[in-house]
């Protein structure tokens, strides 16, 4: 019988990929949980959302999530190991996404007062979340290295998420 639970993380420790271990209250653990947080609101908002286009669209971020978590999940030996990682162009896919929604937008004028669809609200959250996972990773980018892919793969998706949830309030 496959378990789900270990034990291994009683005492408030947790490992990463690699091996090591660290508190559960570690600054690189708040970090992947706030990613994978964000997964999952982007989830939710996928599950409500009707437009083809953005749903796709959040599968793939979904995924990128995944592996950004990975990174933030390994140690030095562990980050040697991964087969994926975010790459600049994970972030120029991003930038494009922007551009092509801010087009059929438009510029703001006002703020945007995040409710109008269920969808459109979803992925705001989402976007919070990950602006609070981008705030955590400068605080751990003090303590160690962090690639600079991944720092502006975080920036550009929070603009994403704007940006579509802009486009899915127009597209209802």
């Amino acid at each position: 019988m496959f378990k789900i639970y270990t034990k291994t993380g009683d005492k408030g420790e947790t490992g990463l990929f690699g091996g090591s271990r660290v508190g559960k209250d570690d600054l690189i653990v708040e970090v992947y949980g706030t990613i994978d947080e964000a997964n999952s609101l982007i989830g939710v908002a996928y599950s409500v959302i009707k437009d083809k286009e953005l749903r796709e669209i959040l599968r793939i971020i979904q995924k990128k999530l995944f592996i950004l978590g990975a990174e933030f999940a390994s140690d030095d030996k562990g980050k040697k190991m991964l087969k994926n990682k975010i790459s600049k162009e994970d972030i120029l896919f991003l930038e494009g996404l922007i551009d092509k929604y801010m087009v059929i937008v438009g510029p703001l004028k006002d703020f945007v007062i995040p409710g109008d669809t269920t969808g459109s609200a979803y992925l705001h959250v989402a976007r919070t979340v990950i602006r609070r996972a981008e705030r955590n990773i400068v605080k751990l980018s003090k303590k160690i290295e962090i690639r600079e892919e991944t720092r502006q793969y975080v920036n550009r998706l929070s603009d994403v998420l704007f940006s579509m949830a802009r486009l899915e309030v127009e597209r209802e």
